[in-house]
């Protein structure tokens, strides 16, 4: 189950109607392709059982993508690590053009083991193909030799240059559909070849963003209409923070960032727009970021995550160490229970100081809660946009520093 629970009144407001008449124009336009990813993925998954039927044995797969091209995937996998298909490969990640992350991830792997998958929307991004031509390097196979194919596939755009690089040498290629942004293609091909690959349920994954899908366009759950006015009409509150409670929301909050900021960060006319996203972790985070949002500025609001079951638990040694008795607990208490209690406790504070807060409870950290989850931060970040009356799924800011960068080393 999931539950959303608002501690905050949003006042009445003519927006209310003005912004589901917005949503549902842009929902049935076809214009924005996310919305429809959760439905129209029968085809995808019977495509990469077909093609993964073929595959030889594999231990690794290595995801070479930047930004939404591999942020998703990455934040679903953290997330259901502990519920994969044990036999499964396992999923590596190299997304930043960092040397001591790629040779430390190249050294760790034998290429008889791995296969790479290229991913890039638009085919050119610079980093994911310095990378790819790396390993290329590193393994010493190259577009051309006959087991090229063996080791390399895309995801891309149809048509796109990497595209026509993997028509070329035989490489199999998937498709994010040309009306699906980058940060919001998890639900695509993007996301869901790997971490189908990778063990994970991506059919309860898109079973969960379904269900969302569901819950807000045909039964009209109206908590994303209220956040999302609560974020935008309140002047001055412009600091949206995730304080996820477990370790498995570290790439999430990630993911969350990239999705909040570069959607909703934009220039309209003379005007700087924008909503500024922080991940937190619980509960490290309560000894550090949680003082400011106490006795800071009040331009924040909180979202709590927190998973009523966690899948692996231990339970808390009912010892008393001399001197620091006050931090026996009762007996039988467990590790989860007491980073639940702590997400409550530290909710309750804030709410006390008057702070846009609200609670998202999963029943479980399982891969259809998971596709829930992606589903209703994509919605919540459509229904800002619209709100702040921008382009939701450009990126303009991101193109004059490209241009530059290849001003200087490109050939």
């Amino acid at each position: 189950m999931f539950t959303n629970t608002l501690y905050f009144d949003i006042p009445s407001t003519t927006k209310t109607e003005e912004l589901w008449s917005k949503i549902s124009v842009e929902y049935n336009s076809n214009a924005v392709g996310y919305y429809d990813l959760p439905i129209d993925g029968e085809k995808l998954l019977l495509d990469i059982g077909v093609w993964g039927a073929g595959l030889r044995n594999i231990r690794n797969v290595v995801i070479v993508g930047v930004g939404g091209s591999s942020l998703g995937a990455k934040a679903v996998y953290s997330m259901l690590f502990y519920e994969k298909k044990a036999d499964a490969p396992k999923l590596y990640f190299l997304e930043n053009i960092d040397p001591l992350g790629i040779k430390k991830t190249l050294q760790s792997i034998k290429l008889d083991e791995s296969l790479f998958l290229i991913v890039s929307k638009s085919g050119t991004t610079l980093d994911t193909i310095s990378i790819a031509k790396i390993i290329m390097v590193h393994f010493n196979i190259f577009p051309g030799d006959k087991a090229f194919g063996k080791y390399f596939a895309v995801i891309t755009d149809n048509g796109s240059v990497l595209n026509k690089f993997a028509n070329e040498y035989g490489l199999k290629s998937f498709f994010i559909p040309k009306n699906v942004g980058g940060r919001f293609s998890v639900l695509s091909a993007a996301g869901i070849v790997p971490l189908t690959l990778g063990g994970i349920d991506t059919v309860k994954l898109l079973e969960g963003a379904a269900a969302c899908r569901n819950d807000f366009f045909e039964c009209k759950l109206d908590t994303l209409i209220k956040k999302s006015l609560a974020y935008t009409v309140k002047v001055g509150q412009n600091i949206n923070v995730l304080f996820s409670y477990s370790d498995i929301f570290r790439d999430f909050n990630a993911w969350f960032v990239q999705l909040w900021a570069e959607s909703l960060g934009k220039k309209k006319g003379g005007e700087r727009i924008g909503l500024t996203p922080v991940g937190l972790i619980g509960a490290i985070d309560q000894h550090s970021f949680l003082q400011l949002i106490m006795d800071g500025p009040k331009d924040k609001s909180v979202t709590f995550i927190r998973i009523e079951n966690l899948t692996e638990d231990i339970i808390v040694p009912d010892i008393s160490l001399k001197y620091i008795e006050k931090n026996n607990l009762k007996k039988g208490i467990t590790a989860a229970e007491l980073l639940n209690e702590q997400a409550i406790a530290t909710m309750k504070s804030v709410i006390n100081e008057g702070i846009i807060t609200d609670e998202i409870v999963l029943s479980k950290a399982d891969a259809y809660h998971a596709g829930y989850l992606i589903y209703y931060f994509e919605l919540l970040t459509s229904l800002c946009g619209l709100l702040l009356e921008i382009n939701t799924y450009n990126q303009p800011g991101v193109e004059t520093g490209k241009k530059i960068l290849l001003s200087k080393i490109g050939k």
